[in-house]
């Protein structure tokens, strides 16, 4: 069984063998027939290369003569369009010709189209050389744009012309606050305090500040069609011409405006010839053109010009410019003319008045005149500012040196307040009115300095100008004692009204109780020098002697030892003497009624003490002889009732 099982192995093996090698041959022969496949095909395909290579050379010329004819076709239909785009321009060239001849006045608008649709074609064939007409074309066209410009002037000359009307007072004043309006303005309110006009311009603004609207100079739908002209005539390169006519236009009717509401061209020469009454009301009016001017009618003015130059901004500033300068140099002048005309004490609070009002327009000018343009003009409001703060301070130091000068010879003869302190006193109070204005107008010429104390310090040399003037004229009395009570009253006046005033704020306790013990001083140097005499005979030093006592009865001394002949004597020198003081005293004047009872009191606490001391020590021995009352005339009563007397004139 062993045998049989190698046997059939074997077998197996060899069958397997023989099946390979069949089948390898098969392949052999199938990859042989495959290669002469091949072969074959690529016989066939090198065939056709070489008759393909043949057609191609053999259409070639076609090909060349069909895309001639492409291309014909191409520039045939170029052409085509080229030339319908030229006839199209030269269509629309004549549709603006015949609305450019009709004018622009009929219609506006057409016309500044027909304008854009002519520089669009001046364009076109700027760009397009080279056909053959295009210089004529051109030639025609700019000669045409140029009548344009030329009619459209006119155009906007007329248009500004007849909405450029001068503003009246009335419509002016409805743009102001009821507090700034004249009494018979529109709007003004009554004594019930109910405005006469419903609908006003002005308003507050959330600090409460008045706020004003400008009028409208030139009705709001004609701005767009003058901007429109404006800026066909910049791209025209017309500029001056367009800013003389709006100068030539608008500047007459801004200055007709200032005349209708009252503003005068006066001179240096005319303001020095004028009275001061007259004056002083014209610089109250100037004051309040001023205002009206900058924040109503430039204000008008310069938003015209936003409006009409918009985009154009350096042109806007130009025009702006020249259709301003005649009005504000009217203005200006005026002012100018103030500041430079000669000083007077009277005149600074005018003048603090006009740097006020300069100074309130300080940022509304440097907003309107704002481009180069309008440096000068702005400047030239800047440099009245500085004038009018330059000639304030020099009044100021004026005013100083006057007081501390005045040389009137009118003296006060019952030792009153003297005019000049009653004078200076109201000036100084005046000044704390503009106390704020006071300070930027210290702050123009300090850098840095402390304007409070610089407002101080000009209020005490004031002050101390004063007193110097009036231990001068005090000195006119013959009177010591006058004199005292006349620098007295001056003092306590100054004192007692620098305590009633912000002043005291200023100069401070110290000076005001420096300046109390001064007015006391001379209270004491009036009671020793007016009452020293008379208060003498009342004393009891040269009355006794040494010659022992006896009786008065017998020799006619008392127990002291003296004569009744020598107290007769004391008594009638006292009488006299204080009738002579009544009389003189009496027509004496101590204005403050405190002061006055306060001086009295002093004088009587010296003076009835030492009279009732002597009456009782020495009125026995006249009173125990014959006319007694020619010598004791006075009960103490008597004379407290006749100090009473005493500084009643002129309170």
């Amino acid at each position: 069984m062993g045998i049989s099982r190698n046997s059939g192995g074997v077998g197996g093996v060899v069958g397997g063998v023989d099946m390979l090698s069949e089948r390898a041959r098969m392949m052999r022969d199938s990859l042989q027939k495959s290669q002469s496949i091949t072969d074959n095909v690529v016989n066939i395909l090198g065939s056709f290369d070489h008759r393909l290579s043949a057609l191609e050379t053999a259409m070639r010329p076609t090909q060349i003569r069909t895309h001639a004819i492409r291309t014909a076709h191409g520039n045939i239909d170029k052409a085509l369009k080229a030339a319908e785009v030229i006839l199209s321009q030269f269509d629309i060239s004549r549709q603006a010709e015949i609305k450019i001849l009709k004018g622009p006045h009929e219609d506006l608008e057409s016309y500044l189209q027909a304008i854009d649709q002519l520089r669009d074609n001046i364009r076109f064939f700027s760009n397009n050389k080279s056909f053959k007409s295009s210089d004529g074309v051109l030639n025609h066209a700019n000669s045409l744009l140029t009548k344009a410009i030329l009619k459209l002037e006119e155009e906007f000359k007329q248009l500004l012309l007849s909405y450029s009307k001068p503003i009246e007072p009335d419509r002016l004043f409805e743009c102001l606050p009821n507090s700034m309006r004249p009494p018979s303005s529109p709007g003004h309110q009554d004594s019930s305090g109910k405005s006469h006009l419903s609908n006003s311009n002005a308003e507050q603004d959330g600090a409460g500040n008045a706020v004003f609207t400008p009028p409208t100079l030139i009705p709001p739908r004609i701005l767009p069609l003058l901007h429109d002209i404006a800026q066909q005539m910049v791209q025209a390169g017309h500029q001056q011409q367009f800013i003389k006519i709006y100068r030539d236009t608008r500047s007459p009717v801004l200055e007709e405006s200032l005349r209708s509401l009252g503003v005068e061209k006066l001179s240096k020469d005319d303001v020095q010839k004028m009275q001061w009454e007259v004056l002083e009301a014209k610089i109250g009016n100037w004051i309040h053109f001023m205002r009206i001017a900058v924040k109503l009618l430039f204000a008008g003015e310069r938003k015209v010009c936003d409006q009409v130059l918009e985009g154009f901004d350096s042109l806007n500033d130009q025009c702006f410019a020249e259709v301003t300068t005649a009005s504000v140099a009217v203005l200006l002048s005026f002012g100018d003319a103030i500041a430079k005309s000669k000083r007077s004490p009277e005149k600074l609070f005018v003048l603090l008045d006009m740097y006020e009002i300069m100074r309130e327009l300080h940022s509304e000018i440097e907003s309107l005149f704002r481009g180069k343009a309008c440096n000068e003009i702005k400047e030239s409001a800047f440099g009245l500012t500085k004038q009018l703060a330059q000639t304030a301070q020099e009044t100021f130091g004026d005013f100083e040196e006057a007081v501390e000068k005045d040389a009137t010879k009118t003296a006060v003869s019952d030792g009153t307040v003297h005019p000049l302190t009653s004078y200076v006193i109201n000036y100084v109070k005046f000044l704390f009115d503009y106390q704020s204005t006071l300070k930027q107008l210290f702050q123009e010429f300090e850098n840095g300095g402390d304007s409070n104390s610089q407002l101080a310090a000009v209020t005490m040399r004031i002050m101390q100008a004063l007193q110097t003037n009036l231990d001068g004229k005090s000195k006119q009395y013959k009177d010591s004692a006058l004199t005292h009570l006349f620098l007295m009253n001056n003092i306590h006046y100054m004192v007692r009204s620098v305590r009633r005033s912000e002043a005291k704020d200023l100069l401070g306790d110290d000076w005001v109780q420096r300046h109390r013990r001064v007015v006391q001083q001379h209270a004491n140097q009036y009671k020793r020098i007016a009452w020293a005499k008379i208060l003498q005979s009342l004393s009891i030093q040269g009355l006794t002697s040494s010659g022992g006592s006896s009786s008065s009865g017998v020799d006619g001394q008392n127990s002291s030892g003296v004569s009744r002949s020598t107290i007769k004597e004391r008594f009638k020198m006292f009488n006299a003497q204080f009738e002579e003081l009544h009389q003189r005293q009496s027509q004496w004047a101590v204005p403050d009624t405190e002061l006055r009872e306060s001086l009295r009191l002093a004088v009587a606490e010296v003076l009835l003490p030492a009279y009732r001391s002597f009456i009782k020590r020495f009125g026995p021995l006249v009173e125990s002889g014959k006319n007694a009352q020619k010598y004791v005339r006075y009960s103490a009563e008597d004379l407290d009732r006749m100090l009473g007397e005493f500084f009643e004139v002129a309170t």
